[in-house]
């Protein structure tokens, strides 16, 4: 029997999900991927996480001086969270989030931030050489200045034992089994929203295959076609 934990699977009781610094100003800095596809990713990772229960720090660097504030959509799905406000480029140097993470006795951290090559290395190497967690960096989820500062704090870290992954392969993970009912229509919720071509082809299995109603658009009819004379 191995005794290497990195490789059971994530699931609902054994990770805790950290966003780091998802803010405007981070982001405006942001070249490794479309910033649209970055928020909706980041926030597509935060509903996942809620309907799982997974514990979520959401931590900010300097949002008065120069970062801003978190986006509202992701906000939106956490209300009634403390953002955990810091000075460093280190979320490991702030004693509130150490504290945060400690409280959930969960050793593996799934990690979004902003900037990969700085607060998310930072953190995720002395997270693990500190603390003892295992981290999954959500790359997709992340952006850093430029494609190869991306990539190659991605590389550096994943050299240092950090694990890539992506926010839907982290989302089904967690579902594991579409048998688990408890979950599925929100996973699809999420998945028709934030899943792009998957997304859109799940609408349509649903509604010209299974001929399930359309989601809930207004009160639009569809006018039938009446040639020009």
């Amino acid at each position: 029997m191995t005794t290497n934990t990195k490789l059971e699977v994530l699931t609902p009781d054994n990770c805790q999900l950290i966003i780091i610094d998802h803010q405007p100003q981070m982001a405006f800095g942001v070249q490794s991927i479309d910033r649209q596809v970055l928020k909706n990713n980041t926030v597509a990772l935060a509903k996942a996480a809620k309907v799982f229960n997974i514990p979520t720090v959401i931590t900010t660097v300097e949002t008065e001086g120069f970062s801003g504030y978190t986006y509202p959509e992701l906000l939106s799905v956490f209300p009634e969270h403390n953002i955990l406000e810091r000075t460093s480029m280190n979320s490991w140097d702030d004693q509130k989030v150490r504290d945060a993470l400690a409280a959930t006795g969960k050793k593996k951290i799934v990690v979004a931030g902003l900037w990969t090559e700085v607060c998310n290395n930072s953190f995720a190497l002395c997270a693990m050489a500190e603390g003892g967690y295992e981290i999954y960096m959500v790359a997709d989820a992340s952006g850093g200045t430029s494609k190869e500062a991306h990539d190659y704090a991605m590389q550096r870290m994943i050299q240092a034992g950090v694990i890539p992954v992506t926010w839907q392969q982290v989302m089904l993970e967690w579902q594991r089994d579409w048998a688990r009912k408890g979950t599925y229509n929100a996973v699809m919720d999420i998945v028709r929203e934030h899943s792009g071509a998957y997304g859109m082809g799940v609408d349509y299995a649903y509604t010209m295959v299974h001929k399930a109603e359309q989601r809930p658009h207004g009160n639009q009819k569809t006018l039938a076609p009446v040639p020009a004379k």
